[in-house]
């Protein structure tokens, strides 16, 4: 169960943007959750606003104190520790709502979808335009943040979207994002 959380929020420099300290500093988490085989942090963002669409400066972790004391024993913030400011542990609020924070994914380049598709089956590109129409690409409009691929080393948008609030919190496992479906944590 989540009950507990930390706050880390990043502090912006004339050279750093709030987006890209943290982009480097949820690719760190991902690559800490992974190396050490967590499936019991979740995460989320508790500025997160659809309007205007941003996640916020704030990256929170939830879990137990254990696994939360554990996690910020190690060195996985190396790089970007002196843009990050980090709460106390606490306990989080006992008459708070529960949601899931999840990954929302898009085929939002058709392009890059028809040049697969003709890497894949061999067909021409007038065979993959017929089979892909331009009106399968979508335009997100949730908020998401920047990552690099650990297999590709190619950038990518990891889109997050919000489960409707819900009074009881769901266990589960959370992923190497530190996401849940159907695993909930707090929201406040």
């Amino acid at each position: 169960m989540t009950t507990h959380y930390t706050d880390l929020k990043v502090i912006p420099d004339p050279e750093s943007t709030v987006v890209q300290l943290l982009g480097a500093l949820y690719d760190r988490l991902h690559l800490a959750l992974v190396q050490q085989r967590l499936d019991s942090i979740g995460i989320s963002f508790p500025e997160y606003s659809l309007s205007p669409r941003t996640l916020g400066h704030t990256l929170r972790l939830h879990g137990s104190s254990t696994g939360l004391q554990q996690l910020l024993a190690t060195d996985w913030m190396k790089g970007v520790r002196d843009h990050v400011r980090i709460s106390d542990i606490a306990i989080a609020p006992a008459d708070a709502l529960h949601r899931t924070v999840q990954r929302k994914q898009f085929k939002t380049n058709v392009e890059r979808m028809r040049r697969r598709r003709m890497r894949r089956k061999g067909e021409t590109e007038e065979q993959a335009k017929a089979a892909i129409p331009s009106s399968v690409e979508r335009r997100p409009d949730l908020p998401y943040i920047h990552l690099h691929s650990r297999s590709t080393r190619q950038p990518f948008c990891l889109f997050i979207a919000l489960g409707p609030l819900q009074p009881n919190a769901t266990s589960g496992n959370f992923n190497s994002h530190g996401l849940g479906n159907p695993a909930t944590i707090p929201w406040f």
